[in-house]
C-alpha cells in the first residue's frame, strides 16, 4: 500500500484532514507530520523525514506546502510524488516579516490569545463564514497547537523558493481554489510552470481551506495524481 505523508498548514494539525479521511484511507497508509516544534522549514524537514517512511507520497497544504517542498529538495530519492496544496513559493515581503515578528513577539509577552475571528473567516469562502461548526474547527486546531507552536510558526523566516522549483523532479500536482484570498492564481501557476511536468487543478467555489471545505473534491483530485502520476 502507498504511503502518504500529510503536512498542515499554519496553526493546523493532523484533524485538518479529519472530513477527507475515509476518503484518504482508501488511497494508501496516512502519515501525518508535525510542524509545531521547530523555526525553520529546514529543521521542520528534517524532524518529518526522521519519522516518515523510507519513501512516500507528499502532500503540503499552505505551509505545508514550503516544508513539503524543503523535503522534496533534501530527500528526492524518498518522495515519490508531490502535491502542493494552497500554496506559493514567494518569500516574505519586509512589511510582512516586521508584522509578523511583531505578532509572535506580542505573543511571548503576553500569551496566545488564540487566531482572531477575522483571521479564521478570511480563510474561508464567503458562503462558508457563517459555518460555526467549520470556524470551530480552525479555532479549536489553534488552540491545541497553542502559544508555543504560534511562535515558532509565525517567526519562520520565508525566503523566494522560485528559483529552486527546476530541481523538484517527482511528479508534482498543484491546486488552487478559485476563492482563496490568502493565496492567488499567480502563485498556484508560478509553481506549476516552475516545477517540471507539474500539474495544475482548481478547484471551484472554495477558499482558502481546501481540506476543510472541499474534502471530497481533494480527495479526487489526490486519488487521480496517486494513479497517474508515474
Amino acid at each position: 500500500m502507498t504511503d502518504i505523508l500529510f503536512l498542515p498548514g499554519f496553526m493546523c494539525d493532523q484533524h485538518l484532514w479529519d472530513d477527507a479521511r475515509s476518503g484518504l484511507e482508501q488511497l494508501g497508509a496516512l502519515h501525518f507530520g508535525d510542524l509545531t516544534r521547530d523555526r525553520t522549514f529546514e529543521a521542520m524537514a528534517e524532524r518529518v523525514l526522521a519519522g516518515a517512511p523510507e519513501r512516500f507520497s507528499l502532500v503540503g497544504f499552505s505551509m505545508g506546502g514550503f516544508v513539503a517542498r524543503e523535503i522534496a529538495l533534501m530527500a528526492p530519492e524518498r518522495v515519490e510524488r508531490l502535491a502542493l496544496l494552497n500554496t506559493s513559493a514567494r518569500g516574505d515581503s519586509p512589511e510582512q516579516a516586521a508584522r509578523k515578528a511583531g505578532l509572535a513577539k506580542a505573543a511571548e509577552g503576553r500569551g496566545f490569545r488564540g487566531l482572531s475571528r477575522h483571521s479564521i473567516l478570511s480563510s474561508l469562502h464567503p458562503q462558508r463564514q457563517g459555518d460555526e461548526g467549520l470556524v470551530g474547527k480552525i479555532r479549536e486546531m489553534a488552540d491545541r497547537i497553542g502559544k508555543d507552536g504560534f511562535v515558532n510558526q509565525i517567526g519562520v523566516v520565508r525566503r523566494d523558493g522560485h528559483d529552486l522549483l527546476p530541481r523538484i523532479s517527482c511528479p508534482t500536482l498543484v491546486v488552487w481554489s478559485r476563492q482563496d484570498v490568502l493565496r492567488s492564481l499567480h502563485e498556484a501557476q508560478e509553481l506549476a510552470d516552475g516545477i517540471p511536468g507539474a500539474r495544475l487543478e482548481i478547484v471551484e467555489e472554495c477558499g482558502h481551506m481546501l481540506p476543510l471545505e472541499a474534502p471530497e473534491e481533494m480527495v479526487q483530485l489526490l486519488a487521480d495524481w496517486l494513479e497517474h502520476a508515474d
